[in-house]
């Protein structure tokens, strides 16, 4: 199978199955004996046409004769490939996206409509320049940062205009990778001179000295095999730091999966007291326990627990991390096709997180601290979620970290990284 054939397989099973993106790609690459360029190349194009997607549609409905709705979805995602390789993909020439498009159509749908798809490709190369956004500012913005109106909208009226468009605008630019540190083994500048010499490019963060923005094939370097360090998004990082935990205390992180939270808390503690770590799903709780053995974290005990329930038998914390299931708003630049969800499907989700957090101040020793997070821009389940508890429960108060309040919305131009929510609670009873 080529690799345009791939990407073309992933999109139609991500339209017709759902499911995550990363999760999509990752297995079916293990599937195949692709080098390096092959597999970076499948990637950038199957998640370009996904990220740009009411861009890809609005370009063919200004040159397709037949209506979207009336193409087939293999034709449809053969022309979106097509097109983002055109527009989007300098290393592609013209001919090359045109002839591989007009030869993926031949081999999976009616030998005919090679033709059509050779058609609209060629027009969109002489035409692309004469092609205009819309004049009506939410479409506009919808075509330009490809994104539905309702989430533009939603963004705009909570957030501002200008806000709302500069993270739209972010959401198009290439994710960056952050690692952090593992403390208990080296120290920073070491762990930067072990990943430049093996050709991994790594920059320190200004804003956090055991932080590294980092680019290359770091999964199959000796310091990732040897525990040096951990992928963890500077948010999820600054949520953990942000916990204040102490070396000897008793930790609940209730939403760890897939464990970089507890990793931070972790080394915060310099390796000394207790974290439970705790996920729904069993898969999930044994990816926590592979990392901290590679880590050399010995006191992180993850095990299996529902959220939504209190167990008395975890028993009582200094502190409690609550980073709940959300509609993941802040993290669309790595999982794009989050945005395209209709809102309407989020709308249960503050019930959900209420019911958690309820269950998680429980479990709060008097005195003790908690940090609620989530990874999207919604302040349903953000703002009002933490007010409505602090209202309804008067024996916790709001702790002022950020400048003067308790709630921070961190935006993805504070540290380059995704748009997250934090806010700190005290229990005072």
């Amino acid at each position: 199978m080529t690799q345009r054939g791939l990407v073309l397989k992933l999109l139609l099973r991500l339209e017709e199955d759902g499911g995550y993106s990363n999760i999509l790609l990752d297995n079916e690459l293990q599937k195949h004996d692709l080098d390096f360029r092959q597999r970076a190349f499948a990637t950038a194009l199957f998640y370009g046409v996904i990220e740009r997607r009411i861009t890809l549609d609005y370009y063919i409905s200004k040159l397709s004769k037949t209506k979207i709705q009336k193409l087939s979805k293999a034709i449809l995602n053969i022309l979106r490939m097509g097109i983002y390789q055109i527009e989007f993909m300098d290393s592609v020439p013209d001919s090359a996206a045109v002839n591989e498009s007009v030869i993926l159509a031949r081999k999976n749908q009616n030998p005919r409509l090679s033709g059509f798809v050779n058609g609209v490709l060629r027009s969109f190369i002489r035409e692309k320049d004469s092609i205009n956004l819309p004049s009506d500012m939410p479409d506009r913005l919808s075509v330009l940062y490809s994104c539905p109106k309702p989430l533009i909208s939603k963004l705009c009226s909570e957030y501002g205009d200008e806000a709302a468009e500069g993270f739209l605008k972010n959401s198009l630019d290439p994710a960056k990778v952050f690692i952090r540190t593992n403390t208990l083994k080296t120290d920073a500048k070491t762990l930067l001179s072990k990943l430049e010499a093996e050709g991994v490019k790594a920059d320190r963060c200004d804003f956090d000295e055991n932080a590294l923005i980092v680019s290359g094939s770091i999964f199959s370097s000796s310091a990732f095999s040897n525990g040096l360090f951990y992928v963890q998004d500077y948010s999820s990082q600054l949520a953990a730091k942000l916990l204040g935990a102490e070396s000897g205390e008793r930790i609940l992180d209730l939403c760890s999966a897939p464990g970089g939270k507890a990793f931070t808390i972790a080394l915060e503690m310099r390796g000394v007291g207790e974290i439970v770590a705790c996920d729904l799903y069993k898969h999930k709780v044994s990816l926590i326990k592979d990392g901290a053995k590679r880590l050399g974290i010995d006191i992180i005990n993850a095990r299996v627990n529902d959220a939504s329930v209190y167990n008395e038998s975890l028993g009582q914390f200094d502190r409690v991390l609550c980073d709940v299931p959300c509609s993941g708003f802040g993290i669309i630049k790595r999982k794009p096709e989050i945005k395209y969800k209709p809102l309407e499907k989020t709308k249960d989700l503050p019930r959900i997180q209420r019911n958690i957090l309820k269950n998680a101040a429980l479990y709060l020793k008097p005195g003790g601290v908690l940090i609620y997070s989530t990874c999207t821009l919604s302040r349903a389940e953000n703002e009002e979620v933490i007010e409505d508890f602090l209202k309804r429960n008067t024996d916790y108060i709001p702790v002022n970290e950020f400048d003067g309040g308790f709630t921070k919305t961190v935006m993805p131009e504070h540290f380059g990284s995704d748009a997250f929510f934090i806010s700190k609670i005290r229990r005072i009873g």
